[in-house]
């Protein structure tokens, strides 16, 4: 690194701390592209935050080029999350080339930001398919999809049973011959997952994440996190949280 390129690296520095500029938690953004590779789009829509917000650096003093210089670097990033997931390379940048072609071709901050939520849902949900693509039936991919998206409200087998036209007997057999779980027994043991990565990268409580997964009462949230987990949400958190307590989201 040569003497003008220190100066300038210096002077940058000086300005973010004069600014008392912080970058965001990199456990958070961590959580945010595992949740990608995981296929759940419900929990990307907990972690995901606005193209270049608070915490994020400036890449240039155009706001559009700004926008699309970190929806490249963010491409990139996610490609890799999800090869490292199990995504093949080619597929995986053919995605991120399609997207960054994409963008190139629009000059509003409404098209660049609907590019990037297109972006991520797409790589999730291309995930998601990846994860279940030859271990299920399609009748069990498309209920898996079902309970997927729905995993924020209440969850009933006729609600799903009716979505793919078959009866509730059937499904519930069906379901329970491939996955060895029940129907709600599956669809729980989804939201306690959900529920143990709200718990280690959010602030949310006990009572926050009850609501937000659906579940009639904090005291039957914590029973079946409990029987999932063997330990309360409490606990689990206490036990296994890595948030900076001087960082908080």
């Amino acid at each position: 690194m040569n003497n003008d390129t220190e100066k300038i690296l210096a002077q940058h520095l000086f300005f973010q701390r004069e600014k008392d500029f912080e970058r965001a938690p990199i456990d958070r953004e961590m959580a945010f592209y595992e949740s990608i590779c995981s296929g759940n789009m419900e929990l990307v829509r907990v972690f995901m935050k606005p193209l270049f917000c608070e915490g994020c650096g400036i890449l240039s003093d155009d706001p559009i080029r700004n926008l699309k210089y970190h929806l490249v670097v963010l491409a990139a990033l996610i490609a890799r999350y999800c090869i490292k997931g199990g995504m093949t390379p080619d597929e995986s940048y053919a995605l991120s080339d399609f997207y960054i072609m994409k963008m190139d071709k629009v000059n509003t901050e409404k098209e660049i930001r609907e590019i990037h939520a297109e972006m991520i849902e797409g790589y999730t949900n291309k995930m998601r398919r990846l994860k279940l693509n030859g271990i299920y039936s399609k009748q069990i991919l498309r209920t898996v999809d079902y309970i997927m998206c729905n995993l924020h409200g209440k969850i009933l087998l006729d609600d799903a049973a009716e979505h793919l036209k078959i009866s509730p007997a059937y499904l519930s057999r069906l379901f329970k011959t491939e996955t060895g779980f029940s129907f709600s027994d599956y669809v729980n043991k989804l939201k306690i997952e959900e529920a143990a990565s709200l718990l280690l990268f959010t602030e949310y409580s006990d009572l926050d994440i009850s609501n937000l997964l659906g579940f009639s009462s904090q005291s039957y949230f914590i029973k079946i996190f409990k029987r999932f987990m063997n330990v309360t949400p409490k606990q689990y958190k206490k036990k296994n949280s890595i948030l900076d307590p001087y960082n908080h989201v």
